[in-house]
């Protein structure tokens, strides 16, 4: 059977194979890792193994084109087509490789990631516990002011059994801790640059699935030029490593629904531990992991084999990835549990509905004719109107939170310095859809709506007919959701183009919505405007409609395709080219380029038993871990209180150095502010070891950014 399978075939099962072994690597690092046996000969032969195992297990399904009637009948074989798809994923990889960011100091979620890697490759433990004795004893962690934490970097134990515990899951560290091994930051820095391009490969794979051969090369080339995803693949976020799960958990949602056999089940398995398993990359997967119960209780319904694998995977991922964070990043879960406890109650009652509703079924009960008749209108018109009401909220809508929340603070010193209103409570959530149209234009937008419209009609249609989903509804319920979700609450500070981390699944959900609008358009028809069609053929399930209705008798009489085509290719235009004018700009940027060489240097500067503490803010934010990590040095931070009173941290300093040196060490003190004047004085001579220019990502709140600022790196060291 292996021999037969298809090129894209053989590519669908190398993106779930990836996305599979992804998993099993972080599920894996999260036994290691709190064992403290994250160590190189027992990782990489471990994790060579699950290669092996994931492409064995992915392999024993069959080729799809074998499937039952269900499966798409209009499987990509044209060779020219898959390989451009190909062409333009590696071409992405290299391009996000070789403009990568060096987002190394702890100013954003990428360089907290590669700092947890470091950490985790050098020290094999997750929660990395701290020698107090070279520190000088547990009395200086007693003194008020002194702590080891930094942000994104926990002090957990106490002043007895200090220990650094980092913030965020452990999928990305990892994955990314991989990279340090073979060749250091550098190396690392081209991780989300190869997963994000997997990502492209399964959102093509999917498009060709559904639309064609060539739709596929232009959907994953079209969303390989959108910002946000390039962005995001040119530093360690944890966003790429979830658009390889998430891309590989829909490939395979989509085979399972091709088929109702033993290999339905066997797909079905691996998109829950997939879809699930996002979780143990970014927590927020649990988003998706609920909506796949919705699917999970619809395949129940219609009595497809594949529901009850689909729930045992995303069950057990899902389970696995939350007792990953409850045991590895316990102050994270906590921190975010106002956020988190809603989500696991929609969990919840999401589970509760779809019992009682099959309990419902079950029972015999059936829509009333009159409302089963009228229902796929209705869906279609409510999903029309949430569509308005959310692009309309600017209108209408002034979304706030807490005012003291730290968030707050940051969003009115942004506001003050942009020269707008300062009301920090906003938190712009009413702007979300206008996001979008920043960097997909209003065409990709309306096109997608059009199309979205419509699939919900259709299948709504199928579905109080008693005839079986489509294989592309089941992937496209849980990107819609979970779009959706985003949207109204994005759950993040506006500060672009930070905050476009949370339109990962949006935008290329968009864009294929957008291409399915366009081949319909090439097919000289328009089925959002159609009366219901009927229901389709086998030969016909692949795609979501055939061209049939008014609107194709009327463009027939206008020139039939020929028009349809002309109008496509206009479409076309509108959606590829707002797209690559936004991204333009910013296509070479490199983000932070040089703090890889300043932190190289500072490092260089430092002696083994130096013991560093930072005297100022961005000292306290930005080189905690860093030195800790990167140079090995152990390091103290001073909290706000105490760098606001000179004199107390002086004399904080001098017992600090005190004990350090009856311990046999020496404390050096570190300045990160670029204001030569704010140094402490007191202290001793400040020398300059960094002073160059780095340029960071635009801080921006209601436009798209469009540039890069500078940024001064300037570090001083004092020896007394």
């Amino acid at each position: 059977m292996e021999t037969t399978a298809s090129a894209p075939a053989r590519l669908e099962r190398l993106v779930v194979t990836a996305g599979l072994w992804l998993v099993a690597h972080c599920a894996l690092s999260v036994v290691l890792a709190a064992a403290g046996w994250w160590r190189v000969w027992l990782v990489v032969p471990a994790t060579l193994l699950f290669a092996v195992g994931s492409w064995l297990l992915v392999g024993v399904v069959p080729d799809c084109r074998g499937c039952s009637r269900r499966g798409p009948t209009a499987a990509i074989r044209n060779n020219a087509a898959t390989g451009v798809l190909v062409a333009i994923c590696v071409a992405f990889a290299v391009w996000a490789g070789t403009t990568h960011a060096e987002q190394v100091l702890p100013r954003r979620d990428s360089a907290s990631n590669l700092q947890a890697a470091i950490s985790l490759a050098t020290t094999g433990s997750r929660v990395v516990p701290v020698d107090a004795d070279i520190l000088g004893g547990s009395r200086v962690l007693e003194l008020p002011g002194i702590t080891l934490a930094s942000p994104a970097f926990y002090a957990v134990g106490g002043v007895d059994h200090p220990a650094i515990q980092p913030q965020f899951v452990i999928g990305p560290a990892a994955t990314y801790g991989l990279g340090i091994w073979v060749g250091g930051p550098r190396t690392a820095f081209w991780l989300p640059g190869i997963a994000g391009a997997f990502g492209l490969l399964a959102i093509g794979l999917l498009a060709a699935r559904f639309l064609g051969a060539w739709w596929g090369a232009m959907a994953a080339g079209v969303t390989a030029v959108a910002f946000p995803i390039l962005h995001l693949s040119r530093s360690t976020y944890s966003e790429p490593l979830s658009m390889l799960t998430l891309g590989g958990g829909f490939l395979a949602l989509s085979l399972a629904a091709s088929a109702d056999d033993a290999r339905a089940r066997r797909h079905a398995l691996l998109a829950g531990l997939l879809v699930g398993g996002t979780t143990l990359v970014r927590i927020d997967g649990l988003r998706e992991a609920i909506l796949l119960l919705i699917v999970v209780g619809l395949a129940a319904a219609q009595r497809r084999v594949w529901a009850r694998p689909l729930l045992v995977g995303v069950g057990v991922s899902t389970g696995v990835g939350l007792l990953a964070g409850l045991r590895l990043s316990p102050r994270y879960l906590g921190d975010i549990a106002g956020s988190l406890l809603p989500l696991l109650a929609i969990g919840v009652a999401v589970a509760l509905v779809m019992l009682g509703g099959l309990w419902w079924q079950r029972r015999g009960a059936r829509l009333p004719p009159w409302y089963a008749a009228r229902l796929p209108r209705a869906v279609g018109g409510l999903t029309a109107l949430v569509l308005i009401g959310l692009a309309s909220r600017p209108l209408w809508m002034t979304a706030r939170q807490d005012p003291n929340d730290p968030g707050a603070r940051y969003v009115a010193g942004m506001q003050t310095r942009q020269g707008l209103p300062v009301d920090g409570a906003r938190t712009y959530a009413e702007q979300s859809v206008d996001w979008l149209n920043w960097w997909l234009g209003p065409i990709s937008l309306v096109l997608a709506a059009l199309a979205l419209v419509w699939l919900v009609h259709h299948a709504t249609t199928r579905w109080v007919a008693a005839q079986d989903l489509p294989p592309w509804s089941w992937p496209l319920l849980v990107a819609l959701g979970s779009t959706l979700m985003t949207l109204w609450r994005p759950g993040i500070t506006p500060d672009h183009p930070w905050a476009e981390r949370r339109l990962v699944i949006a935008i290329p959900l968009v864009l294929l919505l957008a291409l399915a609008s366009i081949r319909h358009l090439a097919a000289g028809s328009v089925p959002i405007l159609s009366p219901t069609p009927p229901a389709p053929t086998s030969s016909e399930e692949n795609t979501p409609s055939q061209p049939h209705g008014i609107p194709h008798v009327l463009l027939t009489r206008l020139g039939g395709r020929g028009v349809g085509r002309a109008v496509a290719a206009l479409a076309a235009v509108g959606m590829v080219v707002p797209t690559t004018l936004a991204t333009w700009p910013l296509a070479s940027a490199r983000v932070e380029a040089g703090s890889l060489t300043a932190v190289e240097q500072v490092c260089a500067a430092l002696q083994p038993r130096d013991v560093v503490l930072m005297v100022d803010a961005r000292a306290a934010n930005e080189w905690v871990q860093v030195v800790r990590g990167q140079c090995g040095n152990a390091s103290l931070a001073t909290s706000p209180a105490l760098r606001r009173d000179q004199a107390a941290l002086v004399a904080a300093a001098q017992q600090v150095r005190g004990s350090v040196a009856a311990a046999g060490g020496r404390l050096v003190y570190l300045s990160a502010d670029d204001d030569q004047s704010s140094a402490v004085s007191g202290l001793g001579e400040w020398m300059t070891i960094v002073d160059q220019t780095v340029q960071e990502s635009e801080h921006a709140l209601e436009r798209r950014p469009s540039h890069l600022d500078p940024l001064a790196l300037v570090v001083r060291l004092a020896r007394p």
